[in-house]
């Protein structure tokens, strides 16, 4: 399906123990970390993983990774509720299926590919997004005013607003900015010049662009380019799902 995506990450070897920050961009993870199953909410800032060795956590990791607005309704919990969290994944479905998808887990030699089924099964049973919200993102990934993305969708400001809580974790204001500053930063990975990646992504200029970094990822500009060249910031895809 369109949006959901399979991923892994695996410990590298020799790095001191190094733990990079996951950035928000809006989405929601389903994930098997250390024999847990959990889901992570919406981030309005970074997270960081504790390090390897703590809580059991190795550093390996797999998930499957949801767009925004297409979890929730396959968790059965509005955004807003996860928002900046991590929960077990039996805090949101009954316990007994929870404790039997870690089971299986454990035991598969693929985990990725067993979260992947619970995933999809999960998502035909939800039924497909709401192609409204799907418009609402599109818009604001394109750098559209949240005004004017309220008004095509034929939403009202508050309407939207409060869609967007259940949705996507929180307003579209900050969903725009989330998902501008995700632009900006895939620029400074590609090592265009900061000024031209702020112009590009939206940013009133690269001072504008600097703050939203701090805020949100809480790095520098130069202390992103420097993660991104040493190690991808966030866990990569392996795999879409059709």
């Amino acid at each position: 399906m369109d949006g959901v995506v399979v991923w892994t990450k695996t410990a590298p070897k020799g790095d001191g123990g190094a733990v990079y920050p996951v950035l928000p961009d809006g989405c929601m993870d389903l994930l098997w970390i250390g024999g847990r199953l959990g889901v992570a909410g919406p981030d309005t800032r970074a997270y960081r993983p504790p390090p390897p060795g703590e809580d059991g956590f190795t550093g390996d990791c797999t998930g499957v990774r949801f767009a925004p607005g297409i979890a929730p309704a396959l968790l059965g919990v509005p955004a807003h509720e996860l928002r900046d969290r991590r929960v077990d994944l039996a805090d949101l479905w009954p316990g007994a299926e929870a404790r039997e998808i870690a089971e299986r887990l454990a035991a598969a030699d693929d985990p990725a590919a067993v979260l992947e089924a619970v995933a999809l099964r999960r998502l035909a049973l939800s039924g497909p997004p709401d192609p409204l919200l799907r418009a609402v993102v599109a818009g604001l990934d394109a750098g559209r005013p949240v005004a004017s993305v309220a008004e095509s969708a034929g939403l009202g400001p508050r309407r939207l607003h409060r869609r967007s809580l259940d949705a996507f974790g929180y307003g579209p204001k900050t969903l725009a900015r989330v998902l501008r500053l995700q632009r900006a930063l895939a620029l400074v990975r590609a090592s265009v010049p900061y000024a031209e990646a702020a112009a590009l992504a939206g940013c009133a200029d690269q001072a504008h662009l600097a703050r939203e970094t701090r805020a949100l990822a809480g790095l520098t500009l130069g202390a992103y380019a420097t993660l991104a060249n040493s190690e991808t910031p966030q866990p990569s895809g392996s795999s879409t799902t059709a």
